[in-house]
């Protein structure tokens, strides 16, 4: 079952005096979780919405000021917490998927149909993101290319043509 919110950044700071925190975007771009209406804290299973008043980037980071987040101490009592978003409020392009909804799944041979092993994680550089492999014979790093990746269902699994070698 796909998670309702997905984690899309940290509050890493406070900014100023008057309670804006400075946030590490863990989305596609800073511009995608400036533009989010509203974030969620998690606590235990529960998820609790605060709206986002204003947001700017800036240079990596995002500048945001949270509603009832009021001054320096509300501000600084919300360093080091992960922010949530609502996967609806997120922009997915068509044929693309969230690594959230890919943790997990099993890694296939699109000839064979052999199992490699379950993507463990990702990786992401900036060029291009690597899938991390957990196999039965320890872990393994593939670049997440159209050389290698043929399909990815996110119910069945993400479909390879693997190089000679490369889960020996």
């Amino acid at each position: 079952m796909k998670k309702a919110y997905l984690e899309c950044g940290m509050i890493i700071n406070t900014h100023g005096i008057a309670g804006a925190v400075k946030l590490e975007p863990w989305c596609d771009s800073p511009e995608v979780l400036a533009s989010l209406p509203c974030v969620y804290f998690k606590k235990g299973e529960v998820y609790s919405e605060v709206k986002i008043l204003k947001a700017s980037v800036f240079k990596r980071f995002v500048i945001a000021t949270l509603e009832g987040v009021n001054d320096i101490d509300a501000a600084s009592a919300l360093r080091e917490k992960v922010v949530f978003a609502a996967r609806e409020d997120l922009p997915l392009e068509e044929g693309d998927n969230f690594i959230a909804d890919l943790i997990g799944l099993p890694v296939i041979d699109a000839e064979s149909g052999r199992v490699y092993g379950t993507l463990s994680g990702v990786i992401n550089n900036g060029a291009t993101d690597i899938y991390e492999i957990e196999t039965p014979s320890g872990q393994r790093l593939m670049p997440a290319v159209d050389e290698f990746v043929r399909s990815i269902d996110d119910e069945k699994g993400i479909f390879i043509t693997p190089i000679e070698g490369m889960f020996e």
